[in-house]
């Protein structure tokens, strides 16, 4: 007899509560095909023909805009604001939503409101931004889906910044909100936080692991006590240089948005931060998504615990103001320990007009501080020659933080063509990598004259299908960079990527731009190149029985080499392509998840991945041509005999090195192909099998053709973010 009060559990454990509980944890080294759905149409509360544009095109911006300002100086009394402003915290908020971008990527950012969310919500740096969120929810309340909390949180910072004086650059709308947490986005494999392990070689910042780019688990940017919590300003200067410069930043936006966003607000370390309670994701349900309850005095105000560290960096943190550089550069600084234990500066004999009244307690004033990071501003010599700049030239300083603010809060929002609102700069700046619309159309007998020309240009299917593709890749949906519009496979560095083949993709160039000149009706090389694909799957289709017309739509630009940051676009360059079976070189991670790497980066699904996979290998588009994976006697016909043969009991396989299989006839022992592991996981994974065996199907010879060039055309057109 069960003696226990309470009953036992009428419902299994752990499968559904528990966030890391999966049945896949029995097989670790399992390939994990999550990556892929993470954003399943299930998970969104939408009604499936909602759209954001329109809504947010009936957003009442100014009004708004006036509600978020007026939020700044309503203080309330479970969160009371610092000198009645809540301006740094809203800040803080935005400046954190967008500061998890890194270029390496183009994962993180401001793009889908993941704040909301495990793990960003819970992360040590983030602490008491839910207050802030929570802040905002009578206004997000009133406008609804008008405007998303990815935009409401990019805009209340906007908004702190001009109800305390400063005028900002502009805004744009258009970061859709995501309704599940993004377990597919890597923070770094240590398993505590602020843990740090993520370096190659712990005295080296360069070292820190790509493609992360804060310093510990669970910071937006570096230590703010110093490495691994010692100060030393110049040591701090490195992991500020390796940290900024892999969020996209030089050394005058990193000073800039340093001192910017320290103008304002203050640091909250009034007590023993050990005692605070649980994180939001970690708290019991009577907090209501609150986390790191604070049991000391008034739990807020002047006990507020936060980063730890405890003050303000100017005289006037309420408003905009010039003190920031004038402090950091007219007084000696020395080390203290804030009430929290936290290591902070502190000026030497500083008079008493240059200190900041306590934000709580009238009368009083307090000591400013500064970070290790802020003296790593005064101390390293590049940074020091732009903060002297700065401090000589106010207005200067203000004109570079304005811009280097937008392009934080704007990075991962994608080209401008994205950008929604009347706020939006006329300026085309280079980071936004600008392409030229292509003003012009055709008709369908002009589009048809063109595909007969390409297809009678001397150039192969082969050559036209891999051209159009290598341009096509780099889109990446993570900060929507990248793509065949614009035609940048025809600059540097593109042209010049050995994953391009350049020795090939300058021969085909070459044909284009002479079949371009011999045209009637303009027609730009982007564009010429996405229909020689078009026109080259259409023949290979044909030549497989199915008629079938890739759809194609006119419009893509070119883009200069003006328009086109070198540097900013090394970070694109494919170093694998499970697609064209290629590996630059061997590497730690293992094909396949490099392959679902990509996959998820392009936005596809694993059907279509799948598809895409068994497409490319008949058509025979291997790098440099290898016959690896191209399991057909027919090569260059659009077939299902992929997955046929992958899934043909009559073959079996065999290791021969790391990455190389022979698939060989059972009974003759005659090797019939070569295979990758790229290849082999279509077979050996359960799902991908699934995947591979619905396509091999008789009945399926038909409809493998016409999901192939579905897939196809949503890569081609990942960028074309008019139609």
């Amino acid at each position: 007899m069960n003696t226990s009060k309470k009953g036992k559990c009428p419902v299994t454990h752990g499968a559904n509560t528990e966030a890391e509980s999966s049945v896949m944890d029995w097989w670790p080294k399992a390939l994990n095909l999550d990556i892929l759905h993470q954003h399943d149409t299930k998970t969104t509360p939408y009604e499936k023909d909602f759209n954001y544009s329109e809504e947010f095109a009936k957003l009442d911006l100014e009004a708004i805009k006036n509600n978020l300002k007026k939020l700044m100086t309503d203080s309330q009394d479970w969160w009371p604001a610092d000198w009645g402003h809540y301006g740094g915290l809203m800040i803080r908020m935005a400046w954190h939503s967008a500061g998890t971008y890194r270029m390496a990527d183009g994962r993180g950012g401001s793009n889908t409101g993941n704040q909301r969310f495990a793990p960003l919500n819970s992360w040590p740096d983030n602490v008491n931004l839910d207050k802030a969120r929570r802040l905002l929810w009578p206004i997000k309340k009133k406008y609804g889906n008008k405007i998303s909390w990815a935009d409401l949180f990019i805009l209340a910072g906007n908004m702190a910044y001009e109800s305390m004086g400063f005028k900002t650059f502009g805004f744009a709308g258009g970061r859709e909100d995501i309704w599940h947490p993004e377990k597919d986005i890597y923070w770094g494999a240590e398993k505590d936080w602020l843990g740090k392990s993520r370096y190659t070689d712990s005295k080296n910042e360069e070292t820190l692991e790509n493609p992360l780019a804060a310093v510990q688990m669970g910071l937006i940017y570096v230590n703010p006590e110093g490495v691994d919590g010692v100060p030393d300003p110049l040591k701090t200067a490195e992991a500020v240089r390796v940290t900024f410069k892999r969020m996209a930043m030089n050394d005058e936006e990193t000073v800039a948005l340093t001192a910017g966003g320290h103008t304002v607000g203050k640091t909250h370390g009034n007590g023993d931060a050990t005692k605070l309670g649980p994180e939001p994701e970690a708290a019991d349900v009577e907090e209501q998504g609150f986390g790191w309850k604070n049991t000391k005095g008034k739990g807020n105000a002047e006990d507020t615990i936060s980063s730890g560290l405890e003050g303000a960096w100017t005289t006037h943190p309420d408003k905009w103001n010039e003190t920031y550089f004038y402090l950091l550069l007219n007084y000696e600084w020395e080390l203290k320990k804030s009430p929290a234990g936290a290591w902070q500066w502190e000026p030497v004999n500083i008079k008493e007009k240059d200190k900041p009244f306590d934000a709580h307690i009238p009368s009083e004033k307090r000591n400013p501080m500064m970070t290790d990071a802020d003296m790593a501003l005064k101390m390293d010599p590049e940074y020091r020659k732009i903060s002297e700049r700065f401090y000589k030239d106010p207005t200067y300083f203000a004109e570079v933080f304005a811009r280097a603010w937008f392009k934080l809060t704007h990075r991962d929002l994608g080209p401008k063509s994205r950008y929604l609102g009347p706020d939006v700069p006329n300026e085309d700046l280079i980071w936004q990598d600008p392409i030229p619309a292509g003003n012009y159309s055709l008709s369908e007998s002009e589009i048809e004259d063109i595909k007969t020309k390409l297809l009678q240009s001397g150039l192969s299917r082969t050559e036209l299908i891999n051209t159009a593709w290598d341009s096509a890749r780099t889109f990446r949906g993570s900060d929507f960079r990248g793509g065949a519009n614009g035609a940048r496979i025809r600059l540097a560095p593109l042209k010049d990527w050995e994953g391009n083949e350049p020795e090939r993709l300058v021969q085909v160039l070459k044909k284009l731009t002479e079949i371009q000149a011999s045209l009637r009706s303009e027609v730009s090389i982007s564009d010429l190149i996405v229909l020689g694909g078009t026109a080259a799957i259409e023949k290979a289709a044909q030549d497989a029985g199915v008629n079938i017309t890739v759809p194609f739509v006119p419009g893509r630009g070119d883009a200069t080499a003006e328009m086109t940051d070198e540097e900013s676009f090394d970070v694109l360059e494919p170093l694998h392509d499970g697609y064209r079976n290629w590996l630059k070189k061997e590497y730690a991670v293992k094909p396949e998840e490099m392959l679902l790497d990509r996959t998820q980066l392009m936005g596809l699904t694993g059907p279509e991945m799948t598809v895409l996979i068994g497409g490319m290998r008949v058509l025979g588009t291997n790098h440099g041509g290898t016959k690896h994976g191209v399991l057909t006697d027919k090569e260059g016909v659009l077939s299902n005999d992929f997955f046929v043969n992958l899934t043909d009991m009559s073959n079996e396989w065999k290791p021969v090195e790391e990455n190389l299989y022979t698939i060989v006839d059972r009974k003759t022992g005659k090797t019939k192909w070569t295979a990758t592991r790229v290849d082999l996981v279509f077979g050996s994974n359960s799902v991908l099998r699934s995947y591979a065996e619905f396509y091999a199907q008789d009945d399926k010879k038909e409809q493998f053709v016409h999901d192939f060039v579905k897939v196809w055309v949503k890569v081609m057109n990942a960028d074309r973010f008019d139609v």
